[in-house]
C-alpha cells in the first residue's frame, strides 16, 4: 500500500483521518477520530448494525476488537514514521463489560517501540474513561521511513 507513503510526501504522515478514509470496513463502522495533543481518541458510535447480541444489546465482540486493533494501529502511525501501515504480528483481547447502547470511545499507548516491532496497549470505554468496557495488547511490524 502506498497510502502511507504519499501522505508522507505531502506532508501528512500523521494524517490518520486521511488513512481512516481509505479503509472501507472503518466507514461501514462509522468509526471517527478526535486528536487530543500527543493522543489519538476513536469514537464508534452505536448503531443497530453492529449489535451481536439482540437480547442485551451489545456490540459485537468482532467490533469491538476491530476497533481496538484500528485504535493502536492510528496511535502508531501518529507516533511514528512509516512507510507501510503497521501489520499485526499478534493481538490479545479482554473484554471486561458489555459493550451497550451509547458511543464507545478508545485510545492507545505505545509502551515500547523499536526499530522494527511496537508494543502498543489500548482500551475502550464508554459512560466513563474510569470504566474500560474493552481492552487489548498487541504487537506491531513497522517499515520506517528511510
Amino acid at each position: 500500500m502506498k497510502l502511507m507513503q504519499e501522505l508522507a510526501e505531502q506532508g501528512r504522515g500523521q494524517d490518520v483521518e486521511a488513512v481512516l478514509a481509505h479503509i472501507p470496513y472503518v466507514r461501514f463502522l462509522g468509526l471517527s477520530v478526535e486528536q487530543q495533543g500527543n493522543e489519538i481518541i476513536t469514537l464508534l458510535p452505536f448503531d443497530e448494525h453492529l449489535i451481536g447480541n439482540q437480547n442485551l444489546p451489545a456490540v459485537h465482540g468482532g467490533v469491538v476488537g476491530a476497533m481496538l486493533e484500528i485504535t493502536s494501529t492510528l496511535q502508531l502511525i501518529f507516533d511514528t514514521a512509516c512507510e507501510r501501515l503497521p501489520k499485526t504480528v499478534d493481538v490479545s483481547f479482554d473484554y471486561l463489560r458489555s459493550v451497550g447502547n451509547a458511543t464507545t470511545y478508545g485510545r492507545a499507548i505505545v509502551t515500547r517501540q523499536g526499530r522494527r516491532v511496537a508494543n502498543v496497549r489500548a482500551e475502550l470505554w464508554q459512560a466513563s474513561r474510569d470504566k474500560p468496557v474493552a481492552a487489548s495488547h498487541g504487537h506491531f511490524l513497522l517499515t520506517p521511513l528511510k
